[in-house]
């Protein structure tokens, strides 16, 4: 495998050093893309937050200071992303306003009706079968409660198309299959917008 295509793979499970390397970008690669999915919520402030994906922790550090009263459990697949969201959020950690853990989205370590609002970054594209994903994000929510997904591909775009030919269990979906899997999943009313200039999608559902 060419170094680039180890690279770009480390955007699944960052490890090792070019997982490190991958880490530093996300944060600010995705922070425009991350502040406009954030900017389409509308609602209540949340008790409990989950933020799914979490990757190197900075949209976890966002969500806290959109809703200022909220606590926010970050989790991510890889061991690497746990350590640096950890590290860019220790402040909000000490305080007891945030935790981040390992986990698998397939398997939440989360109890029934844990959490207001569940958000995922730029992450959707790597979970293990998204309609069982979707319905352990449906078990942990609390009834009422949204469901935010925020991508940077809207399943058509030759770019993300390309990367989804070299980057390994990459599989790149439009709004309407998310929002077909989120419905399929127990989510009765969903939403997607698109970003007016990129291929930029958001899809929002209410359990």
């Amino acid at each position: 495998m060419g170094l680039f295509k180890k690279y770009v793979n480390q955007t699944r499970k960052p490890e090792g050093f070019l997982g490190k390397v991958m880490l530093g970008g996300m944060n600010g690669g995705h922070a425009k893309l991350a502040d406009w999915g954030m900017s389409q919520l509308d609602i209540a402030e949340p008790s409990n937050i989950a933020e799914l994906g979490c990757g190197g922790g900075r949209n976890a550090g966002e969500l806290l200071k959109k809703y200022p009263s909220s606590k926010v459990t970050a989790l991510d697949y890889s061991a690497l992303s746990v350590e640096k969201a950890k590290d860019y959020n220790k402040d909000m950690i000490a305080s007891g306003r945030c935790k981040v853990v390992q986990g698998n989205v397939a398997e939440l370590p989360f109890a029934d009706g844990s959490f207001e609002l569940a958000t995922a970054f730029e992450t959707v594209y790597f979970w293990p079968g998204i309609e069982k994903c979707f319905s352990e994000v449906f078990r942990v929510l609390k009834t009422g409660g949204t469901f935010l997904i925020c991508n940077e591909s809207d399943g058509t775009d030759e770019t993300s198309l390309k990367f989804e030919k070299i980057i390994d269990g990459m599989k790149c979906y439009t709004a309407k299959q998310l929002e077909n899997a989120m419905k399929a999943a127990g989510f009765a009313e969903v939403t997607s917008v698109h970003h007016p200039k990129n291929p930029w999608i958001t899809v929002i559902a209410k359990k």
